[in-house]
């Protein structure tokens, strides 16, 4: 369920339900055009065919000796009734007018429209229209009067069936012939669409907007991938100048916005390095001055602030460096990595010790990374007296812990420790407080390696940072 909510607040899924209501919506609309367009075809279809039996049974009528004009029934006229003075119509219908007069040039012509109501009278069989079983022709069409079609069609929304009926009136000098023209009967419902048809379109256009989605979604992945390995690696391979324009155009900005970012990245490095390189010669002429001082007291706290003077240029550079480190990842087992820091800094005499442990193999700067991990034991040696490094898995990702069991950090600290020169040891000696610079190198070198760093307190006491990295697999 989470994975479908995603989908659908992501843009694929957006675009997804957008072509799919719009092409099953489309469809729908054009099944109706086209349904109410075939309901069109079909009553002119019935016009043309009640025209011709009109045009049959008054051929027949004038072919009769005047004196049997009278008593005239159609025989086998399907749809045609002759009526009497009786019967009378409505308004006139001018396009049956014109298509009678053209066939039956010889006579006059009239056709009146009749309404609904008139249309299902039943007329006792004189000619077919309403005949029932008693018509010539009811029995071969099920008793419908005249012999007409049921017309049911399961496309259609089923209410009650109506038909068309006109009178005509045909005057042939002075004899005359009324008649009952009707069509076969019709649904007046809604067009409705085939639910087979429309299911098997709902699936399609669903299928094709999915597809459509995803295509126009990969560019956007791809642009967000690179922008993600970006803070990782500015050294990263440019992006392909492929696709459309518009991607094409996008490729061409983020490329240009990293030049941009490696230039500036690098010009601070080298002025850093430049200012360093520079003060190297006076900060030397200054050491040895100093050595000359007689009060030895005054001495060991100049040299003393000119030590924390070198460290904080050092530390400096080494930050710039930290953000422009090139070096090749590779695969590394973490374990080992780990391993190895502890039983360095055990030889070295200092209270380092390892915890949980877990093989599992991250691709990353080895050298990067072993400075991030001595920055932060070192920090937790400094602050806590003593650290317990851990390699674990947790949901799926891999986690280095590196724990101190000092007095911890308060809680509304914990965040801007990272940050460039800050300390919490407020005496700001060179013994404990350093120069601020540590944990916001460990950052730097995690973050290109693709992992994340937090500060936490520990619930047995002491502070614990957190390196984790990305899923694996």
């Amino acid at each position: 369920m989470r994975r479908l909510t995603a989908f659908f607040t992501s843009m694929a899924g957006r675009i997804f339900l957008i072509l799919l209501l719009g092409v099953t919506l489309s469809a729908t609309v054009a099944w109706q055009i086209a349904g109410a367009k075939r309901l069109g075809d079909l009553r002119r279809l019935d016009m043309a065919r009640a025209v011709d039996r009109v045009e049959d049974t008054v051929i027949a009528w004038k072919a009769l000796p005047p004196a049997q004009r009278a008593g005239y029934a159609p025989a086998f006229a399907r749809g045609i009734d002759v009526v009497g003075a009786e019967t009378t119509g409505g308004a006139a219908e001018p396009v049956l007018d014109q298509l009678l007069a053209a066939r039956l040039p010889g006579v006059k012509v009239a056709a009146l429209r009749m309404d609904r109501a008139a249309c299902a009278v039943d007329r006792g069989g004189r000619g077919g229209f309403g005949g029932g079983p008693g018509g010539p022709d009811g029995d071969r069409r099920g008793g419908r009067g005249g012999g007409f079609e049921r017309g049911g069609n399961p496309d259609f929304e089923q209410q009650p069936e109506q038909r068309r009926c006109w009178l005509v009136t045909v005057q042939d000098g002075a004899s005359q012939l009324r008649l009952v023209a009707g069509t076969q009967p019709r649904p007046a419902g809604r067009w409705l669409p085939d639910p087979l048809y429309m299911s098997v379109l709902f699936v399609g256009a669903a299928l094709l907007a999915f597809m459509v989605a995803r295509f126009a979604t990969i560019p956007l992945r791809h642009l967000s991938q690179a922008a993600t390995s970006l803070g990782d690696d500015l050294t990263r391979q440019p992006l392909p100048l492929t696709g459309p324009s518009e991607l094409r155009e996008a490729a061409t900005a983020f490329n240009a916005m990293q030049v941009r970012l490696q230039r500036q990245l690098a010009e601070r490095t080298h002025m850093l390095a430049a200012i360093t390189h520079d003060l190297q010669t006076p900060v030397t002429r200054l050491r040895l001055r100093l050595e000359k001082v007689d009060d030895p007291e005054l001495r060991e706290r100049l040299l003393g602030d000119l030590s924390a003077m070198q460290t904080l240029i050092r530390e400096g550079l080494d930050l710039a460096r930290s953000a422009e480190h090139s070096e090749t990842p590779m695969r590394v087992d973490l374990q080992s990595l780990v391993d190895s820091l502890v039983d360095d800094a055990a030889d070295a005499g200092q209270d380092v010790t390892g915890g949980e442990r877990c093989d599992v193999d991250v691709t990353l700067q080895p050298a990067a990374m072993s400075r991030c991990l001595s920055n932060l034991i070192g920090n937790a040696l400094k602050y806590g007296g003593s650290a317990e490094v851990s390699v674990a898995m947790r949901d799926g990702a891999p986690e280095i812990r590196v724990r101190d069991h000092g007095p911890g950090l308060p809680e509304d600290q914990l965040a801007g420790v990272f940050e460039p020169f800050v300390r919490l040891e407020d005496s700001r000696s060179r013994e404990t407080g350093g120069v601020g610079l540590g944990l916001t190198i460990a950052r730097t070198l995690a973050e290109r390696n693709g992992a994340t760093i937090t500060l936490a307190n520990h619930p047995d006491g002491g502070a614990e940072a957190v390196i984790r990295f990305r899923k694996a697999g």
